[in-house]
C-alpha cells in the first residue's frame, strides 16, 4: 500500500510537556485520540506525565523512551505502552516519525493492566487504526474539544480493545535504585563494547561479585548477563538503524563476527535484526513528518495541511 504523509503543526515543538495538551484531556466520550510528530536527531521530550495513558509508536526510526532508571528501545514494528501519569522522555538517534495514541483513564484499565512502561508487539491492525485516529485529527475530521462523533468513538474503543490483544515484548532495559548498581549500568550504557566482566566490574563499584550479581537479579529482574546481552541487542537496533553495518555494530559490541552477533540477537530478541529495522530502510531518515494516510487508487490523496497549519500541538 502507498502512502501520502500529512504534516501536522507538531513539526517543531518546545521540549516541556504543557497543560492542556492531548494527554491531558479527560472526556470518556473521546476514549482514544492519536497525532503524530517528527522529532529530530539527536532532539529529546523532556520528562513529562499526563492522566491519559499513551501508546506511542513509530512509523520511521528508532524511539528511545526512558522512565527513571529504566529504558525502551522501539523499533516500528513495536509500541510502548505508557500507564497515565508515568513520567517518561523521549529521543532518538536519528529523525523518527511518532504516532501517540492518548487512552481516557476510564478505558485505561480495559487496554492494558500493566502499571509501568511496557513494549508490546503491533498487530497490522492496530497500526493502522492508530495511523488513521491520527490522519483524522490531523485533517480536523475529529470533533474539538469536548464533542464526540459516533464514528470516532467506535473507532477508540475498537482501537482499544485491538491493544488489549497485543503481546508483550523484551525491548525493555531495566534499570535499578542500588548507586552501585547504576554506577556499572551508566557504565555500560556508555560503553557497550566493554569487556570486562562481573568480577572486574564489581570491583569498580566497590563491592564484591557476588552482591553485584544479587543487585542485578533483585534489581532488574536478570542476571547480569542477560542484562548485558539485551543491552548490547538494543544498543544494536540503534546502530543499525543509523545505517551501521551487521560487521560494524558486531565490531563496537565485542562480538567476533557478524554471523556471531546475528546469532546473538536472535537469540536474544527472537528474530534476525533486519526484521526489526527493516521496516523503516535502515539510516533512519524520516522523510516526512505526522500520521499516514492511504494514497486512492489513481495514486491521488487529498492534501493535507501545510506545516503550521492547524492540529493539536501537545507532546508524546
Amino acid at each position: 500500500m502507498r502512502y501520502l504523509y500529512i504534516m501536522t503543526r507538531d513539526v517543531e515543538f518546545p521540549p516541556n510537556h504543557r497543560p492542556g495538551t492531548a494527554g491531558d484531556l479527560r472526556d470518556p466520550r473521546r476514549p482514544a485520540t492519536a497525532h503524530g510528530h517528527l522529532i529530530r536527531a539527536g532532539q529529546q521530550v523532556a520528562p513529562h506525565a499526563h492522566p491519559r495513558a499513551q501508546l506511542a509508536l513509530t512509523l520511521t526510526g528508532v524511539m528511545r523512551l526512558e522512565a527513571g532508571h529504566d529504558t525502551w528501545i522501539v523499533p516500528p514494528s513495536h509500541a510502548v505502552w505508557v500507564p497515565g501519569g508515568q513520567s517518561h522522555s523521549i529521543r532518538s538517534e536519528t529523525d523518527i516519525v511518532t504516532c501517540n495514541v492518548f487512552v481516557d483513564p476510564s478505558c485505561a484499565t480495559r487496554a492494558r493492566p500493566e502499571t509501568r512502561p511496557t513494549v508490546l508487539r503491533l498487530s497490522a491492525l492496530s497500526r493502522e487504526m492508530a495511523v488513521r485516529l491520527s490522519e483524522a485529527g490531523a485533517m480536523g475530521q475529529t470533533p474539538a474539544r469536548g464533542g464526540a462523533t459516533a464514528p470516532w468513538r467506535r473507532l477508540g474503543l475498537s482501537l482499544i480493545d485491538e491493544i488489549a490483544r497485543l503481546e508483550t515484548s523484551a525491548l525493555g532495559l531495566p534499570g535499578g535504585r542500588d548507586p552501585r548498581l547504576v554506577q556499572v549500568t551508566a557504565h555500560l550504557n556508555r560503553t557497550p563494547g566493554e569487556v570486562r566482566g562481573l568480577p572486574e566490574l564489581a570491583a569498580g563499584a566497590g563491592t564484591s561479585e557476588r552482591t553485584l550479581a544479587r543487585l542485578f537479579r533483585a534489581e532488574t529482574g536478570l542476571s547480569f548477563r542477560q542484562w548485558r546481552n539485551r543491552q548490547r541487542m538494543l544498543v544494536a537496533l540503534e546502530r543499525l538503524e543509523r545505517g551501521e553495518s551487521s560487521s560494524a555494530v558486531a565490531e563496537v559490541l565485542g562480538y567476533g563476527s557478524a554471523s556471531a552477533f546475528i546469532a546473538a540477537f536472535r537469540r536474544t530478541l527472537g528474530a534476525a535484526p533486519r526484521q526489526f529495522t527493516g521496516a523503516t530502510g535502515g539510516r533512519g531518515a524520516a522523510s516526512a513528518p505526522g500520521p499516514l494516510r492511504p494514497l486512492t487508487p489513481r495514486g491521488r490523496g487529498r492534501p493535507g495541511p501545510r506545516a503550521g497549519g492547524h492540529g493539536q500541538r501537545s507532546l508524546g
